[in-house]
């Protein structure tokens, strides 16, 4: 395998940092590129991904299209079906007529490209990214994940490599309602944890009296459907399972195929060009885009709880929507050690308190500014509320004494859209990426992709190009320079 670490040249044309579904992405999609030098590196000893939720029978919520590469270049050795291929599955999967993947099976795939790009160093961990003037680069400066800095190499000696632009994949972090923070502690680890550590606990929580679940989300579904199938046939055995979520309603995600063209290039241009203030407000109103859940798993939960009522039973199981918890206090008493939630109904206002033995806070992940980024804080153009500038090609704003590319990877909702944490639109943004540090057109990238146009029609909207009845319909028609949609295709999530 090539040694990435030190180029000839003695600067890497780009360096990632963190090596998740994105950036290894464009991992992929930099193999074999002429005169590309690239390096990623992770912290991790491998390629895992969500590794507390891959439950059987959990699939993706995007089609097998949305691998690292096709939506980019279907011709890549690294594609999903190319993956199937090389591990003799081809005719299995045409013959189980699956869109939807296992979760399982593509944590399998990225795991399966991970270990063979050579660009893909994992067990390093970046500690600081800096700008080598000098240099005219940065400076990424790694070491051995869990080692201390100083001594020799094996003993965790930090390595510095240059790089002319580096790419930000870090991933998110998760998100814990305020009240349950303080109980993230070795003392309540097992009964209160986020549903990103769900499969660690998973024994456990199935064996206490009662758990309840906080979030309307796929995930927080998912959990809710694995406690209820731990309950015996009749609901009996297993905990009582309790659903609580600030959302008016356990809603399905939108997936109407006009509804999905939202994560498509189209809205990404359209979103970007408006105000902050309508950006932001569009993110909140926007939820079922990318909150919500698939109907399928909210059918699997109603069947599970239509079977406990056979022979006049109950489930043992409520759902809650439009309660938010307000204070939690842990118990101990008779009824062993458990927790106090205070609650309030949104709509009613009203206020009362649950008992449960265990939480799960399934309430999503947020976009994190690692510390290795400290030494840019001062050259990076931070926005009023602490978050990124970022351009339509993913190139953060910085200092203009700094000639160099810093780019992140789902961390620019903000500007770009309910896309940017959505598999559907990685290989893509990838793209754009590519074609943006290697200064030339390494892959195409579509003009147009959706039906929808978003903006206003006529002059102004490069998405209204080609439409009839509007002037810029018309110059395009009497020109002939565009197929009036002939490149617009359905997107998918």
């Amino acid at each position: 395998m090539t040694d990435h670490s030190t180029p000839p040249h003695g600067v890497h044309d780009l360096v990632g940092v963190g090596i998740g579904p994105f950036n290894l992405s464009l991992a992929a999609l930099c193999d074999g590129v002429p005169g590309l030098d690239t390096l990623f590196l992770d912290r991790r000893p491998a390629f895992s991904w969500h590794p507390g939720l891959l439950l059987e029978g959990t699939v993706l919520q995007v089609p097998f299209m949305a691998d690292l590469v096709t939506m980019a270049d279907p011709t890549s050795r690294w594609s999903y079906l190319n993956y199937l291929r090389e591990h003799g599955r081809l005719f299995p999967f045409f013959f189980s007529e699956r869109f939807h993947i296992p979760r399982r099976e593509y944590d399998h795939y990225c795991r399966w490209v991970a270990e063979r790009l050579p660009s893909c160093r994992f067990g390093a961990e970046v500690t600081a990214v800096e700008w080598d003037a000098s240099a005219e680069a940065f400076a990424v400066t790694h070491r051995p994940s869990g080692a201390p800095s100083g001594g020799d190499r094996d003993g965790g000696r930090e390595e510095r490599v240059l790089a002319r632009r580096v790419v930000l994949g870090v991933g998110t972090t998760p998100v814990v309602p305020e009240p349950l923070r303080p109980l993230l502690t070795p003392a309540h680890a097992g009964r209160v944890l986020h549903s990103a550590d769900y499969r660690t606990h998973r024994a456990a929580l199935a064996g206490r009296d009662d758990v309840t679940v906080v979030g309307a989300g796929q995930s927080g579904a998912e959990v809710v459907l694995d406690l209820l199938r731990h309950q015996d046939g009749e609901g009996r055995g297993g905990p009582y399972v309790r659903w609580l979520a600030r959302t008016p309603a356990f809603a399905p995600m939108e997936y109407s195929k006009i509804g999905l063209e939202h994560f498509t290039p189209d809205y990404v241009r359209y979103f970007r060009a408006l105000p902050e203030s309508v950006r932001d407000r569009l993110v909140r109103e926007q939820w079922q885009l990318y909150k919500g859940v698939s109907e399928q798993t909210l059918g699997e939960i109603h069947d599970e709880l239509y079977e406990r009522t056979i022979g006049g039973g109950r489930p043992r199981a409520g759902l809650h929507p439009g309660v938010e918890i307000t204070a939690v206090r842990p118990v101990e008493d008779s009824g062993g050690r458990g927790y106090v939630l205070g609650c309030r109904h949104t709509g009613q206002g009203t206020e009362f308190e649950v008992r449960t033995s265990a939480v799960v806070a399934a309430t999503g992940y947020a976009a994190v500014r690692p510390a290795c980024l400290d030494p840019l804080d001062k050259l990076v153009d931070w926005d009023a509320r602490g978050r990124y500038r970022v351009g339509g090609d993913y190139r953060v704003a910085l200092d203009e004494s700094v000639t160099g590319a810093l780019y992140v990877q789902n961390a620019e909702m903000h500007t770009h859209g309910v896309g940017a944490p959505d598999l559907t639109l990685g290989a893509w943004r990838a793209a754009v990426i590519l074609n943006s540090a290697a200064g030339r057109t390494v892959l195409p990238v579509p003009d147009r992709a959706a039906w929808t146009t978003f903006g206003a029609p006529g002059a102004g909207a490069p998405e209204a190009e080609g439409e009839p009845g509007t002037e810029a319909g018309a110059g395009a028609r009497e020109s002939g320079a565009r197929e009036s949609g002939a490149r617009a295709g359905e997107a998918a999530r």
